[in-house]
């Protein structure tokens, strides 16, 4: 099934954003999936690419990072103009429209209608794993790595809520054209949720 999804995508690339965090996490599950993908570090990379993933890592440092690369801007316009675009951890924070506890000048791309709270389940030593039911998804359970992970602590009438934690908490959202997950599927041999972002891509095609 994934082969057959990921090869009926659009001719143009994946782009996984490449300023810091695991975005090579990301390429090798495209390349499992028989997906052409590509890393993107300049204006000119994101207007090559039919969809992107912004990966896990510091969102203040990616924030930084794509303003001095001349990035931020571009992103935005991509995010508005309906390119998809998936963030998992940081990317989703980065996609937010809201986020709690940022740090000072923290900027985010937006695009979700949401808020969500960075840190939400303390530091990297708090980090902890879980099964989590993702209906969109079907059988088994995903199996879900938290970072220093975000939650979603408000969800505007647009957004599809994909998953929560037994106690309610949101970790998982849709709306349009974005994905978000605030856990990191490409590190864990779970392809489903990029197999479920290729079609997305695939669609809009």
């Amino acid at each position: 099934m994934a082969g057959n999804r990921s090869r009926s995508q659009s001719t143009a690339p994946i782009g996984v954003l490449a300023l810091q965090g695991d975005f090579r996490e990301h390429l090798a599950v495209f390349e499992e999936l028989g997906a052409d993908a590509i890393p993107v570090r300049r204006p000119e990379d994101l207007e090559r690419v039919s969809g992107l993933v912004i990966p896990g890592g510091e969102s203040s440092v990616m924030d930084k990072l794509s303003r001095l690369f001349g990035l931020a801007d571009p992103l935005k316009s991509a995010v508005a103009s309906g390119l998809p675009v998936f963030g998992t951890c940081a990317g989703l924070i980065m996609l937010a429209d809201s986020v709690l506890d940022a740090i000072d000048g923290q900027q985010t791309l937006g695009g979700f209608d949401v808020t969500v709270r960075r840190n939400a389940f303390g530091s990297q030593l708090d980090s902890f794993e879980t099964d989590l039911d993702v209906p969109a998804l079907g059988e088994p359970a995903v199996h879900a790595v938290f970072i220093r992970a975000p939650v979603v602590e408000r969800v505007g009438d647009a957004v599809t809520v994909l998953s929560a934690l037994d106690d309610g908490r949101i970790v998982a959202i849709e709306q349009g054209n974005l994905l978000g997950t605030a856990f990191h599927p490409e590190i864990t041999g779970e392809t489903r949720f990029h197999e479920y972002f290729l079609e997305k891509v695939r669609t809009r095609a």
